[in-house]
């Protein structure tokens, strides 16, 4: 934990809240589901979280970013979430980019990159286009070991799993 400079109090910091993320992709894991976790948060302060959960919801757009954001709506009663920092494990697709800019959330932190469908960089950076009425603050890489480490352990296993149905 950092120190805030004028309270002298301990807050979070990016790491804090990126384990904390991990945490909830392992929850996904467990679940089943592609270990992808998200933290939502306002003054340093948790207000919600989410991790992914389309096949157990039957819902494609139950992504990790997508369970944050619509808790953290209806917690704070505003579809809008200005001045709030969204922690993923890994770098938001085109539907949760949108999504983030929709909600005007001010800062994305990510773990891993997403060399195939990131939207915040590797494939497009949806979070920072121009043309849009809003830009998020991106900040990458946070994390980024462990959290590419079990998305490969997640995949490796499902891989073996399908080799011994064969």
């Amino acid at each position: 934990m950092g120190v805030n400079p004028i309270t002298k109090k301990r807050v979070p910091t990016d790491e804090d809240w990126m384990r904390h993320a991990l945490s909830l992709a392992h929850k996904a894991s467990e679940q089943g589901e592609v270990p992808v976790g998200a933290v939502l948060v306002k003054d340093d302060q948790l207000i919600s979280e989410g991790w992914n959960q389309p096949i157990l919801q039957h819902d494609p757009t139950a992504h990790a970013e997508i369970m944050a954001m619509r808790h953290a709506a209806k917690k704070l009663e505003n579809y809008r979430l200005p001045g709030t920092t969204l922690y993923i494990t890994i770098e938001p697709c085109s539907m949760c980019a949108g999504a983030i800019v929709h909600a005007r959330i001010k800062r994305v932190v990510f773990g891993g990159s997403e060399p195939r469908a990131g939207a915040a960089g590797s494939v497009i950076n949806l979070l920072q286009n121009p043309q849009f009425n809003h830009q998020t603050e991106v900040t990458s890489g946070v994390l980024s070991e462990e959290c590419g480490q079990l998305l490969k352990d997640f995949f490796l296993l499902k891989r073996q799993l399908l080799k011994k149905r064969k």
